[in-house]
């Protein structure tokens, strides 16, 4: 049975409408207008076109940031991403990591990248979770309530090099060079911060879990679900993802389908800042990326189903043999 982890007012959200100006050289955003509660900030996220995709002037609902996390775990690199439904959109996807930003951090998005981290990619081993630092700084704890933090054996979080094309927030260029692109269905600004994470040696027994909140009535819930964990890993090669997902549980990679999936908009195509898709299928990624897709999830399904035939097979001799 899920788990509550923590309970929100959400009208305690607020953040701030955009002005936003755009040209082939770079992108420049600053807030506009009075703060706006979540309802308030939903209410203006409907579709908006643009006459020019690498120059214009607009106004825009929000800031949202992601994070392309590349966990670092016994050697290798993975991409992770996140289960999400998003109520907004009436639709179910595997995304990076993301959130809103509130008005107090506009001016330093990455702060909000960190948070999000934090609070969505939950590291646990049998002695407990895995707090994180930030360079040198700790992360905060958000379920400390309700879950028991290990206080040594850190996963360590360092940014990782950016795009090419600058992005200020008015006269301040952010200096990690977060991905910018303009999401027209929902008139919104979108960062994408690369990082990686770093799994201590030591951790042993690990699994991973995705915590989101939604809405529910009047606050925003938190909860955890052993039984759907709701995080994914995809390997890279050479820095290349490979068509592959998995789970972990207990240091163990478990296969996981990618039959009738769809990736949330920061994997389709981007036109100078803009991105007009709300999602992309999996497969119609896997082909633009010039990947391969491996049954890996098939192939595991037979040979549990293998594993059950060969064990009741081995008790039925058992059974005449006695």
């Amino acid at each position: 049975m899920p788990r509550t982890l923590i309970r929100k007012n959400p009208s305690n959200f607020k953040t701030l409408p955009l002005h936003v100006e755009a040209t082939p050289d770079g992108l420049v955003y600053q807030s506009i207008g009075m703060p706006l509660n979540f309802a308030q900030t939903q209410q203006r996220r409907r579709a908006i076109q643009l006459p020019d995709n690498q120059r214009f002037v607009v106004e825009l609902a929000n800031l949202g940031v992601s994070v392309r996390l590349t966990l670092h775990w016994q050697h290798r690199d993975y991409w992770v991403l996140v289960r999400q439904r998003r109520q907004d959109r009436g639709d179910v996807v595997l995304k990076l990591i993301s959130g809103y930003v509130p008005a107090q951090e506009l001016n330093l998005p990455l702060h909000t990248a960190v948070q999000e981290v934090a609070e969505e990619c939950l590291l646990e081993t049998p002695e407990g979770w895995l707090g994180g630092r930030f360079n040198e700084t700790w992360l905060p704890a958000p379920y400390d309530t309700a879950l028991h933090y290990r206080e040594s054996l850190p996963f360590v979080l360092t940014p990782e090099s950016g795009a090419a094309r600058p992005v200020h927030c008015g006269n301040l260029m952010l200096l990690e060079r977060p991905r910018a692109y303009v999401h027209l269905p929902t008139a919104s600004l979108q960062l994408i911060y690369d990082m990686r994470l770093q799994v201590p040696r030591e951790a042993k027994k690990l699994s991973l879990f995705h915590v989101d909140e939604r809405l529910e009535g009047d606050q925003l819930v938190a909860r955890l679900n052993r039984k759907r964990p709701d995080l994914y890993l995809m390997p890279l090669q050479d820095g290349k993802p490979l068509a592959e997902l998995y789970t972990l549980k207990k240091d163990e990679l478990v296969p996981a389908s990618t039959r009738g999936l769809y990736l949330a908009e920061s994997f389709a195509r981007q036109d100078g800042w803009v991105v007009t898709d709300e999602r992309i299928r999996w497969k119609e990624w896997v082909k633009q990326q010039g990947l391969v897709e491996r049954k890996t999830a098939n192939v595991s399904h037979l040979q549990r189903f293998g594993d059950k035939a060969r064990a009741l097979l081995q008790r039925a001799r058992t059974t005449l043999h006695k």
